[in-house]
């Protein structure tokens, strides 16, 4: 576990099936020692983790990842040029189920578009 966290939360908007997220990036991150030294990049599993953190935060469950269907990076995010950026997510809910559709976001760039399972942990 990290000591640092990657993503800090700062805010969360939400009503029904809509989520909005306002992040920051912990440039200071021990992730960033070995991720990559000098040319430090957020990994790509931090922002999967990013996902579930402002879901089971926002719905007061704790969550697993049960499917990612499709998970696309399309920008490297550098921790010292990009220090804000905005989750939105898209959900519902079936069958115990919680189907996720989301982007993370910086002003008009899209670094991460997200589309999968969670299932409550037991």
């Amino acid at each position: 576990m990290l000591n640092a966290p990657v993503f800090n939360i700062t805010s969360i908007n939400s009503t029904d099936g809509l989520m909005s997220a306002a992040l920051t990036i912990n440039a200071d991150s021990e992730i960033f020692n070995g991720h990559f030294p000098d040319q430090p990049v957020v990994p790509g599993a931090s922002m999967v983790q990013v996902v579930k953190d402002v879901l089971e935060k926002k719905l007061g469950k704790t969550l697993q990842l049960k499917i990612a269907n499709n998970l696309k990076f399309l920008s490297l995010i550098n921790p010292q040029e990009t220090t804000a950026l905005h989750l939105q997510l898209n959900y519902t809910t079936e069958d115990d189920q919680i189907k996720v559709n989301g982007d993370l976001i910086a002003g008009d760039v899209v670094y991460f578009k997200f589309q999968g399972v969670f299932v409550q942990k037991i």
